[in-house]
């Protein structure tokens, strides 16, 4: 019996700041995504799948080492990931795994930091453009004609024909889409032409009943958007009002159409799967490396340990494991992905590595001691969008952010401390993030249990409190 009918196969597509309210299968109100919700319904949705650190680079390091950024050592955009580090896909490379990866890298290049363990890679640099992308092909710069959406299928699926059928191959078919500037394809500029996209709830949120930190970063819909955003001059004579709903219905649309090519190639992967009697024994993950703000709370990017950029969308296939059309409620992290993978393809996780995999979820069952809280850290501090650093603890009913605002000389990161904040949510009361009750008498002894949860998983995951001088 060869590898490849003993161990499965894992096809990990992961797009860039695809929030999970964006999904049809995790019920959008504002689109469809047929081909994602296939993978759900032949498999399982899980519906509190989080980031320790909503963005990009820090994730995607997160995700590939199955530790946290202060170890990893890739805390900000401005980070480069050591390729001499231990990775899940170099340990399945080992084990007689076929490895790829395809599309958006996003964690350096040159010397160290280009990947590592994979027999095959063929990435963007840095973000990588919509059209005719330059690409690095195994260390060779090339340009290829075409929409890198639908390039980076075509690589995928080039290097899948092509593949050793006698060995489990594992493939990350990795999109830069639908990450800002949002450039659609040219054969999708049609859809939502003649409709309007609803608005989120929080849409006029005026910041207040909060910290400061909400207040003064710059991610605005009616304020931060370049002309490069909007791509077509704003129309003159309008309402303030007016203006922005004319700004977010330019901009989610253009988000909307790049999700959708997504899905379309999403599609022509399945496919593969299904017509070469594959699909059975190939894990099929999708997910995104965070979420993003759709509008809400007014606004668009990540960053923000606010429910719409901290929670990311994960499906998986898997169907001699997966019962299909399951959902599934606990809280897995970005850093289980690793050990998780590793774990159904029969390898050991190494101790270095801090998720855990929830192998046993996908299967029905909940071990006993199961995560019921996580720890989150934010470091780019005021870059970019003038977000504060901070940290900070989510249970399933409660969130507790410290913003302790300092750069603390990080890449990237500003030098320009801000006395510190506090926010607290209930969830449940609150699902919107509106209204702080970190002050509020009435919730004294959750705040003091949620501060003691924040410093055992602050000291379990190895990371030190700011201490204010």
């Amino acid at each position: 019996m060869s590898d490849q009918t003993q161990r499965p196969n894992i096809l990990f597509i992961m797009s860039d700041d695809h929030a999970s309210h964006a999904i049809s299968a995790y019920g959008s109100q504002i689109n469809q995504t047929p081909n994602i919700d296939r993978i759900a319904e032949g498999g399982m949705r899980f519906n509190n799948c989080f980031c320790t650190n909503s963005i990009c680079t820090p994730s995607r390091a997160t995700i590939l080492t199955g530790t946290h950024n202060h170890v990893n050592n890739v805390t900000t955009l401005s980070s480069r990931l050591d390729g001499r580090l231990t990775t899940f896909p170099k340990l399945l490379q080992a084990e007689r795994y076929q490895t790829a990866i395809v599309g958006k890298w996003h964690l350096g290049h040159g010397g160290h930091a280009d990947p590592t363990g994979f027999d095959y890679w063929n990435v963007l640099p840095g973000q990588g453009l919509y059209h005719d992308p330059e690409m690095i092909d195994m260390g060779e710069k090339r340009v290829f004609p075409g929409y890198t959406t639908d390039i980076i299928t075509d690589l995928s699926l080039d290097w899948l024909k092509a593949r050793d059928t006698d060995r489990p191959f594992m493939l990350m078919s990795h999109h830069k889409a639908p990450h800002r500037p949002w450039d659609p394809d040219e054969k999708l500029m049609h859809l939502y032409e003649d409709i309007d996209i609803p608005e989120p709830e929080t849409f006029n949120d005026d910041y207040s009943n909060r910290a400061s930190a909400a207040r003064e970063a710059k991610m605005r819909i009616d304020r931060d958007m370049t002309p490069r955003d909007l791509k077509f001059p704003v129309p003159e004579g309008l309402t303030a009002e007016e203006e922005k709903k004319w700004k977010y219905q330019r901009y989610i649309k253009d988000y909307l159409r790049c999700v959708a090519s997504i899905d379309n190639n999403i599609g022509r992967l399945l496919d593969y799967l299904d017509q070469e009697g594959l699909a059975e024994n190939t894990i099929v993950v999708y997910t995104s490396d965070q979420g993003f703000f759709l509008g809400d709370h007014g606004w668009y990017d990540k960053r923000f340990m606010y429910e719409e950029s901290l929670r990311m969308p994960y499906v998986m296939r898997y169907p001699r494991e997966i019962e299909a059309g399951t959902i599934n409620d606990d809280m897995i992290l970005n850093l289980d992905f690793a050990p998780t993978f590793l774990d159904c393809a029969g390898v050991d996780t190494p101790n270095e590595m801090q998720g855990t995999s929830f192998r046993p979820l996908m299967r029905g069952g909940l071990p006993q001691g199961w995560r019921t809280s996580m720890y989150y850290r934010y470091w780019m501090h005021l870059a970019h969008h003038n977000v504060y650093a901070h940290y900070g603890v989510r249970t399933h009913r409660y969130k507790l952010i410290y913003y302790y605002a300092d750069g603390l000389d990080t890449p990237g990161s500003a030098d320009d401390p801000r006395p510190p904040e506090w926010e607290m949510f209930d969830l449940e009361k609150d699902p919107c993030e509106m209204n702080s009750v970190y002050d509020d008498p009435a919730y004294a002894q959750i705040q003091a249990e949620l501060t003691v949860e924040l410093d055992r998983l602050q000291a379990e995951a190895g990371d030190q409190p700011y201490i204010v001088e």
